[in-house]
């Protein structure tokens, strides 16, 4: 089991994954063109040359980025997976120089054991609106703001 960056020819795979979560209404929408031009935000998870799990890491701003798209398969969750690619894209964020990383989820009980805090929505820049316009579920979204400082305090 490795967790690598993505590749192009990973698409498919990482649109499959996604889809999943889509349609139970859990998760934004990627387009396949979409996914191509930010396929370099990607890491995937393989397990014996299976894509299990993926996730990406945005750069908003030279202090934030937005870890999304983190989509495991059914059959690999409650197994460190989701944890495993976090961590990866909070390393991406600090090799960056990134000081913080938010999510926008609707299970915050599984970022809040990884240490992130419930925060405001309307606190974050609003460059991360332009996604929640184009979404299905903008006027009713449940999701719930989170974020970790990746400084030691």
């Amino acid at each position: 089991m490795i967790i690598r960056p993505a590749k192009v020819t990973d698409t498919k795979e990482i649109h499959k994954i996604i889809e999943y979560y889509v349609n139970n209404k859990r998760m934004l929408r990627r387009s396949f063109s979409t996914l191509y031009e930010d396929i370099q935000e990607f890491v995937v998870f393989e397990n014996r040359g299976k894509i299990i799990a993926c996730g990406a890491l945005h750069v908003l701003w030279e202090d934030l980025a937005e870890i999304k798209s983190l989509a495991v398969l059914d059959e690999y969750q409650r197994q460190g997976v989701g944890r495993k690619i976090v961590t990866s894209l909070q390393e991406n964020a600090k090799n960056l120089g990134v000081n913080k990383v938010f999510v926008l989820s609707f299970d915050s009980e599984f970022f809040v054991k990884l240490g992130y805090k419930k925060i405001r929505k309307e606190d974050l820049p609003l460059k991360i609106w332009r996604e929640c316009i184009d979404c299905h579920l903008f006027q009713g979204c449940g999701k719930i703001a989170l974020a970790l400082s990746l400084i030691a305090e």
